[in-house]
């Protein structure tokens, strides 16, 4: 969420708490981790708490700022909807784990260490983004919280999804429809995006130039509410999404 506002960051906060009989390195690699993340996005630890626990607490405060914050409520009818990155790896980890398998690298990398999209949000930002909001319970839900906030309605081509590579065999083996396995998965953190409608292939190829992220084009928003998907022009149900496959 704060990186889909577009945002710098400055730093962050980080209260800790621990039980008491937990080892000091354990503390120590948390917060090897926390500072590991924020430098690596340009800020800092600021500062925090630490304290005993009964149970292991990490809360998280990310500070930053931006000249003007993109929020989810400014798509506007006309505009096209884009989104970075790719979808479904994170859910192809978790889907393997759970059915007693080892995940690909690249699907465990992106449920592990998803990386957040703040260059890329800023670049958005300075080239006239309505709204966005990062992927996190997955296209359809999220979708549908922009499209409640905006006033608007958000019309998806399914078959435009950019999706994971290592989605492709977990897919397969659960039977599902690879597009649909993707727009079902949480957990990327890839950005959806409302652009102006005068935002074209030429500016998509110029963000991936300038971050190393793809950017693809899956949809446009319409007067009206809710959101409608289509898998090659053929309606499909965001609720389960089996219409397409």
């Amino acid at each position: 969420a704060f990186g889909a506002a577009g945002a710098e960051v400055v730093g962050l906060t980080a209260s800790v708490g621990t039980p008491r009989d937990a080892p000091v390195d354990d503390l120590t690699e948390v917060m090897r981790g926390v500072g590991e993340a924020v430098v690596a996005v340009g800020g800092r630890v600021l500062g925090g708490d630490l304290s005993v626990a009964p149970v292991w607490v990490v809360d998280i405060t990310v500070i930053g700022r931006a000249a003007r914050p993109v929020g989810r409520s400014e798509a506007r009818a006309g505009d096209t909807l884009w989104v970075t990155g790719t979808l479904g790896g994170a859910r192809a980890a978790l889907m393997a784990w759970q059915a007693g398998g080892t995940p690909a690298a690249g699907a465990r990398e992106r449920f592990a260490h998803p990386v957040p999209r703040i260059a890329e949000a800023r670049w958005l930002a300075a080239h006239g983004a309505h709204a966005m909001m990062d992927i996190s319970d997955g296209l359809g839900g999220d979708a549908g919280h922009l499209a409640a906030a905006s006033g608007v309605r958000l019309e998806l081509e399914l078959d435009q999804l950019p999706v994971h590579p290592d989605v492709v065999a977990v897919a397969l083996a659960r039977g599902e429809p690879i597009q649909a396995f993707a727009a079902r998965g949480g957990e990327d953190y890839e950005l959806l995006v409302a652009l102006p409608k005068s935002f074209d292939a030429v500016e998509a190829r110029r963000f991936q130039q300038d971050t190393g992220t793809v950017l693809t084009r899956i949809g446009k928003v319409r007067r009206g509410a809710g959101v409608a998907a289509s898998f090659a022009g053929v309606p499909a149900s965001l609720a389960g999404y089996d219409h397409f496959g």
